[in-house]
């Protein structure tokens, strides 16, 4: 059976997606103001021939002694990305619940046409009251009603995009710049936004930038497949990959739609053996502050685990159907401790370093072997890469884990196309 290639994204996350990252002496925490630090990162993904790399987004500072989560305003940021690099797609987090249709779909063109054709969005209603209470609401507003907004959110995007026809230009010195008759309104007056139109950004390269999505709820599947063109997703295990993998594509081919690029997130500790892979993940997980990390496990399973000895196994936790508490990352920490039987330490570390996706500790030659499974066996078709530690992990992954990739014949060897809709095989939507 002929493995399709696979698509990789690189998420981009303060020092890495381990939460002690930053405390390492050779960590670029000093370094997350300089625009320098994103092109580096963007420049190494893209030598490693990934298909984009990512941002996701934030609108409120958190916890700030707890190390470097958001810094530039990733739109931005973008921009100068764009100009340091010339195939890898760029792809940045946009807030539905946050930000305007017109707002959002001036700043995606123009970015579109700064990257010629590279940019992507991930559609996002957003989650918590501290970014709402910086937005004007005193909490979010209730899940569905986010999820109603998002959907005219993203209507009245795509709206704006084909407000100018393909042949709209014209420059025409003695007397027309574009065609008036080629350039429309949209006149959108809908339940949450009012939109006359046209977009004053003439129509982006790629027609459209591609639209990402992570549904995990009901609505946000729905919503996924019904405009998502590649979506990101969280799989702890090969099973539960299948699970959402078989569901989306389901879903999708009822609302009519051609099957969507799929991406689980992953974490990976890449070693010259599976001893030192599991050597680095040690390291960065002894970083960890110790007490704050008890302190949120102890939320996420509703009892106190302050005193819990740190290099014994787990105790045993109430089975799922006898725990009141938000049952999804509980769900995910009981799997966790079935399928790996860690120490409360490991189990620490195994959190603070990309929750509930799934990791991979070995050596390039087996890190790929799971990879390949899992992309063969109907989890999905590429990977959203959540290094632990930047710019190190990502640097091992594409100098150590690509190669096999390639020579498998799993991963491209080279850019065929320009474009992010061409690096995940999408069409260009017309206008």
């Amino acid at each position: 059976m002929a493995t399709p290639s696979m698509h990789l994204n690189l998420f981009i996350m303060g020092c890495g997606h381990h939460r002690a990252a930053w405390r390492h002496p050779d960590s670029a925490a000093e370094r997350m103001g300089d625009i320098g630090y994103y092109e580096a990162l963007a420049r190494t993904a893209e030598r490693g021939k990934f298909d984009a790399v990512f941002f996701a987004d934030g609108h409120a500072a958190g916890n700030v002694a707890g190390g470097p989560l958001w810094y530039l305003e990733p739109l931005t940021a973008l921009a100068a990305m764009a100009r340091a690099t010339e195939r890898i797609g760029l792809i940045s987090t946009v807030s539905s619940t946050f930000y305007t249709p017109f707002h959002a779909a001036r700043m995606l063109a123009s970015l579109d046409h700064i990257s010629a054709g590279r940019m992507g969005w991930n559609l996002v209603t957003s989650m918590f009251d501290a970014e709402a209470r910086n937005h004007n609401y005193t909490a979010m507003p209730p899940h569905a009603e986010r999820y109603a907004r998002a959907e005219e959110f993203a209507n009245t995007v795509l709206a704006l995009w084909d407000s100018w026809a393909d042949d709209a230009l014209r420059f025409d010195r003695n007397g027309m710049f574009a065609d008036p008759d080629r350039v429309r309104p949209i006149n959108h007056h809908g339940e949450h936004f009012l939109v006359d139109g046209p977009l004053n950004v003439p129509r982006p390269p790629q027609g459209r930038p591609v639209l990402f999505q992570a549904g995990a709820s009901d609505q946000g599947r729905d919503l996924a497949a019904r405009h998502a063109e590649a979506i990101y997703a969280v799989a702890y295990d090969l099973e539960s990959a299948q699970d959402y993998y078989r569901d989306i594509q389901a879903r999708v081919a009822a609302a009519g739609r051609p099957p969507v690029p799929i991406m689980p997130g992953l974490v990976t500790y890449v070693g010259a053996t599976e001893e030192e892979a599991k050597a680095r993940q040690r390291e960065l997980d002894e970083l960890l502050p110790t007490q704050d990390s008890l302190n949120q496990l102890s939320q996420f399973i509703g009892q106190d685990c302050s005193d819990w000895e740190l290099d014994a196994p787990v105790p045993e936790l109430p089975p799922l159907e006898d725990f009141t508490g938000p049952k999804g990352r509980y769900a995910t920490i009981l799997r966790i401790i079935e399928c790996e039987r860690p120490t409360l330490r490991q189990l620490l570390g195994r959190l603070a370093a990309g929750g509930g996706h799934c990791t991979m500790v070995g050596t390039p030659e087996s890190i790929a072997d799971e990879m390949q499974r899992w992309v063969e066996q109907g989890g999905a078709d590429g990977f959203n890469l959540m290094p632990p530690s930047l710019p190190s992990s990502i640097e091992d992954f594409a100098e150590q884990v690509v190669p096999v990739l390639q020579k498998r014949g799993l991963f491209r060897h080279d850019y065929a196309e320009r474009t992010l809709r061409g690096h995940l095989g999408l069409e260009r939507p017309g206008a």
